[in-house]
């Protein structure tokens, strides 16, 4: 088929072409662009069967590969299918029964969830650790406790689950249980292990026993206390998120910093104004925490505030901040005043 220029160039020739002949001509080069198209389209049919070929090929490649998954994935599919069998299986041909996910959860933590008490069973007799912690710190028993799974709570018990076990947030499995008969389960399980009020107080400081020791230790390595851990969060955020007055003291006294801020964005300040804990927030405000200081969701501590107690602390002392920044302000203007005034009379 000729190309856009070489019709140009002949169409002169062709303009003195008789009728019968300029028709023939047309007959001629519409022939050749059907014999163009004939090839081109050939060639297209060609360059499709081989991408075919070649999507067959990888089709069957792919099928000779097979997709594996971690044990972990398999086995935790498994459990959240309520698959019992399949569970027993896993766990015969060796697999561990406390394999976890990223964020530690277990498959007895996802049964103790679901309620799935005959796998709850099995992986117990597989040797599952009835105290795994994940991220959070949480066991087994604060999964059923909170769900108020009253035979799952039982069976825990019965297997050595830890009354005491605190999590996270500072919380035993007794304080999440909101279901009257699963919580008076537990608390007469407590009674007939003669864990006292005096043995739940030393339960809950214990972490901020270790976490103190930690800091310490830190200390004596010349580490970086502002040094980021999960989610950004330092070791700062951790105690003020938890009401940990000592730790929180012990890190502001060695400079520790308030407006160091977590992937969020928040600092300090916002965790301990978010989780209720009015100590640490007088305490970090006293060190110079920045009540207007914004996440990266523009929230200040007080708009992360649920608590009405806390909301009314943080105003007051904002209240009494910005007075306190009005009058230095006035001040240091009168200085500026008498100075240049001083400077003008010199």
């Amino acid at each position: 088929m000729a190309e856009h220029p070489e019709l140009v160039a002949e169409m002169p020739a062709v303009a003195r072409l008789s009728t019968p002949e300029r028709l023939k001509h047309a007959q001629k080069r519409r022939a050749q662009q059907l014999k163009k198209w004939a090839q081109t389209e050939k060639e297209m049919q060609g360059t499709k069967s081989g991408a075919e070929r070649k999507r067959r090929r990888r089709k069957s490649n792919s099928q000779e590969k097979r997709v594996m998954f971690p044990a972990s994935v398999q086995l935790l599919e498994a459990a959240a299918r309520h698959d019992a069998e399949e569970v027993r299986q896993f766990l015969q041909s060796g697999v561990s029964p406390d394999l976890c996910n990223e964020d530690g959860l277990t498959a007895l933590h996802q049964c103790c969830i679901d309620d799935y008490g005959d796998v709850v069973t099995v992986l117990l007799e597989a040797g599952a650790d009835v105290n795994a912690r994940d991220s959070e710190l949480w066991t087994p028993l604060h999964a059923a406790a909170t769900c108020g799974h009253l035979r799952l709570v039982q069976l825990l018990i019965r297997r050595g689950a830890d009354l005491l076990a605190v999590n996270s947030d500072g919380n035993m499995p007794y304080d999440l249980c909101e279901d009257e008969v699963t919580l008076d389960c537990i608390e007469t399980a407590m009674a007939e292990q003669g864990i006292t009020q005096e043995k739940i107080e030393e339960a809950r400081a214990a972490t901020e026993r270790d976490m103190v020791r930690e800091i310490r230790q830190l200390l004596q390595a010349g580490a970086d206390l502002d040094a980021p851990r999960g989610h950004g969060a330092t070791l700062l955020h951790i105690a003020a998120a938890n009401g940990y007055a000592e730790a929180a003291e012990l890190l502001l006294e060695h400079r520790a910093g308030v407006a160091t801020k977590d992937e969020d964005g928040w600092e300090p300040l916002h965790a301990a104004a978010c989780w209720g804990q009015v100590p640490l927030v007088e305490l970090l405000v006293a060190h110079g925490a920045d009540l207007n200081s914004k996440s990266t969701l523009d929230e200040t501590p007080l708009d992360v505030c649920g608590d009405e107690e806390i909301r009314a602390k943080l105003l007051e002392l904002k209240h009494k901040h910005d007075a306190v920044m009005k009058s230095h302000d006035k001040h240091k203007s009168l200085l500026q005043r008498r100075t240049s005034s001083a400077g003008s009379r010199g």
